[in-house]
């Protein structure tokens, strides 16, 4: 039976929102946490495996320096403070993806904490979001339940386990409560997850890929009456991986929890599963509070020390943030919010931007990226990213145009062409005859025919009204099968009618 739900204006109306967001970032080491086990995504089940990733008698942790010195960088860019002294804890649960029956993790001495992060929204209101922690751990493995709907547990008859995620290292990034997010906390959400996926690719140290599970949120959402109220019952929605339902995801607790508290009724502290076919929450467990893991210091690790020399180091390495990238670039090319708003929404900067640098320009770029491509990626279900296509093949197309040997019609048919598999823009170009009739003998030759064939035209044009020159060019065009050049046909008709 669907839950009774309250209007989303009328929830926000009566009720103040307090969000909570855990951001699970699988950092893009080669290898464990804790194991020299190869980490790659889409491998065969259980073949990425040593005995510290299964948790075997006798075998030792050790830790993987780069994955550490992957979260200083992210605590650097969220502006949190690097602990000299951290520690890996253990956190005991028993379930069939941790084989070892406790997940190694940071607890009350992790090392980054206490940061925050500015998020712009659409209208260029930026919001700040405290951040609590961010700190490291390793990945569990992944259950797929055969046998029940949509791969969940219920109906399941039976259940396979892949411990090859198992130990791969994650930073876990917990945000502190956030307040004052009203109507828009939705928003407010999904720009978090946004600057976050665009942070980790900037430095370099995630994939962010959210379909993949590189990525993916926690959701914590409660509602108190009045801002000057004690935080009310959360819920923890958990594994939310598309920005799309993370939105949805809180909106959609605001108002269930919101109808609830209306009727009198009380929130359970719970976690819960967001289902992206019927775009509802469902209940899961009845949520543990930490001490229900009975958090205790690893034995088999020691205490990281993280020197301020080698903060400073790894200050010198980072790179632009996102933020700083874009507003550089929106300058540079000249973009106002709007269009810089659909490159980002449409995921092409970094396209774009490779795009321009192998010479092509930026107004080209984005028409490319934004116009044709992202038709195709769409009809296909691909991202941008994923089509056969290149920045060079772009950027080559462009100077193909701007060289005069193509025109727009010929340059879709050459993308086609790349996008098929044919080659290089030339290559297609070559294969496929594509080059703009520059020939003037052939120019003359169709422009006499068009205007033999449209004579009203011709005097229409002779008396100075220009308006029907599209006639002569489109009969000009169909007779050379798009292949001339419209500039040199304007020239030849224009001498023609003096």
């Amino acid at each position: 039976m669907a839950e009774k739900l309250m209007k989303y204006s009328e929830a926000v109306k009566q009720f103040d929102p307090v969000l909570g967001l855990e951001t699970h970032v699988e950092l893009s080491t080669k290898t464990k946490l804790f194991c020299p086990a190869e980490v790659s995504f889409g491998g065969e089940p259980n073949s990425q495996l040593t005995p510290v990733s299964l948790g075997l008698p006798g075998s030792l942790p050790v830790v993987n320096k780069t994955a550490v010195d992957y979260a200083i960088k992210l605590g650097l860019a969220l502006h949190c403070e690097i602990a000299e002294w951290s520690q890996f804890a253990r956190k005991n649960y028993f379930y069939p993806d941790m084989p070892r029956d406790y997940q190694i993790s940071q607890y009350d001495k992790p090392t980054n904490g206490n940061g925050y992060l500015d998020v712009e929204l659409d209208d260029g209101t930026i919001f700040r979001v405290p951040i609590e922690r961010a700190h490291i751990e390793d990945d569990a493995g992944k259950n797929t339940h055969v046998g029940g709907a949509d791969g969940r547990i219920e109906g399941a008859d039976h259940s396979l386990v892949d411990y090859n995620r198992a130990g791969v290292p994650l930073i876990e990034i917990v945000t502190k409560p956030i307040e004052g997010v009203g109507e828009r906390a939705p928003e407010i959400a999904g720009a978090y997850m946004r600057a976050i996926r665009d942070i980790v690719r900037a430095l370099n140290i995630s994939h962010a890929r959210m379909e993949q599970g590189n990525m993916r949120a926690d959701v914590n959402v409660s509602l108190r009456r009045d801002p000057s109220d004690p935080f009310g019952t959360r819920s923890e929605t958990k594994n939310v991986n598309t920005f799309r339902g993370i939105e949805k995801t809180v909106q959609y607790e605001i108002r269930r929890q919101a109808q609830i508290l209306s009727e009198g009724g009380e929130i359970l502290q719970e976690t819960r599963h967001w289902d992206e076919a019927s775009q509802t929450t469902a209940g899961g467990r009845v949520k543990s509070d930490a001490d229900d893991y009975r958090y205790f210091p690893d034995p088999d690790l020691v205490m990281l020390h993280i020197t301020k020399e080698h903060i400073e180091e790894i200050k010198a390495q980072m790179p632009e943030m996102p933020r700083e990238r874009r507003n550089r670039l929106k300058a540079e090319w000249g973009l106002n919010d709007v269009q810089m708003r659909d490159i980002l929404n449409a995921d092409a900067l970094d396209l774009i931007e490779a795009t321009v640098a192998e010479g092509a320009t930026a107004a080209g770029a984005r028409k490319w990226w934004l116009g044709e491509l992202s038709r195709e990626a769409n009809a296909k279900g691909m991202t941008l990213e994923e089509l056969p296509i290149t920045p060079a093949d772009v950027a080559e197309i462009e100077k193909l145009i701007a060289d005069g040997k193509l025109n727009d019609k010929l340059a879709k048919q050459t993308v086609a062409g790349v996008l098929a598999g044919e080659g290089t823009p030339s290559e297609v170009v070559e294969k496929r005859g594509l080059k703009v009739v520059s020939d003037d003998g052939l120019i003359d030759k169709a422009v006499d025919e068009a205007f033999a064939a449209n004579p009203d035209v011709v005097e229409k044009l002779k008396s100075g009204n220009m308006k029907p020159m599209g006639v002569i060019i489109g009969a000009v065009m169909r007779a050379t099968r798009g292949q001339a050049d419209a500039k040199a046909v304007t020239k030849v008709v224009m001498s023609k009618i003096k």
